[in-house]
């Protein structure tokens, strides 16, 4: 029946059952934001992916251990380094997610951010957080050992437009009542705006990519087969033609 089918008709049936083959993979978010926190903060990891109109349980993993917590958002009152690693998610009519990252931290101040690589020219925001949200006094962001700017009350840094030299090593420090605290160190990354090339492998995975080239393979194969049929009925036409032309021919003697 495939061979009978236009090209087109035979792509759309193919690309129907490659979606209903290949369901959609579920996202875990974090709120607030922030993969790197301290003791005690509340974090909570919201899964986002297909559900049976009759349902929504959901399926939670910590360090591909599964957390005995069915619901759509996994909520953690008060963090413990324990908590520290990979979370994924799955919902019923969905693949497991990519992992998400969380870093439990111990001490009176962690620096954050929404990621630590960036390229060349995107805003960074650096965030000094204090441990129960203690007031922090005359904070300080540092780069390699050298401060890049001081702020009376606790302030967000903000660099607009990011360049190679905002690479480096990071912390933020600052009073708390009267004792001078400080974050542990994080590498910060900044790079050249990336190719094409690069862009289309990260935005298409193996699978994707495969599936295409099996549609053009299809798209090939089928599209001659059609055309093969053309020309033969077109063929048989004209057989038929001048047969019934002899004969009235034929007749005519």
């Amino acid at each position: 029946m495939w061979q009978l089918l236009p090209p087109t008709a035979l792509l759309l049936l193919v690309s129907a059952d490659a979606q209903t083959a290949d369901p959609l993979k579920a996202v875990v978010s974090l709120d607030p934001p922030w993969a790197r926190v301290l003791e005690k903060d509340s974090v909570t990891l919201k899964c986002q992916g297909a559900h049976p109109p009759e349902g929504d349980v959901t399926q939670w993993y910590h360090n591909d251990s599964l957390i005995p917590n069915q619901a759509s958002s996994y909520f953690i009152r008060e963090v413990r380094a324990k908590d520290s690693g990979e979370y994924r998610c799955q919902t019923q009519l969905s693949t497991r997610s990519d992992p998400v990252q969380l870093d439990v931290h111990t001490g009176w101040l962690v620096l954050q951010a929404l990621r630590w690589v960036f390229q060349e020219g995107e805003p960074i925001r650096l965030r000094c957080h204090s441990w129960k949200n203690n007031p922090v006094q005359k904070v300080s962001y540092l780069q390699d050992g050298k401060v890049k700017k001081f702020f009376h009350q606790n302030t967000d840094f903000v660099i607009p437009a990011a360049a190679r030299s905002h690479s480096g090593t990071y912390y933020c420090r600052g009073l708390i009542g009267s004792k001078n605290m400080s974050s542990e160190t994080v590498d910060l990354l900044v790079q050249g705006p990336a190719s094409p090339s690069v862009v289309s492998s990260v935005l298409l995975p193996w699978h994707q990519v495969a599936f295409c080239l099996l549609m053009g393979l299809l798209f090939a194969v089928d599209t001659g087969l059609y055309f093969s049929m053309q020309r033969d009925f077109q063929s048989s036409q004209g057989h038929q033609d001048y047969a019934l032309s002899w004969s009235q021919n034929s007749q005519s003697k």
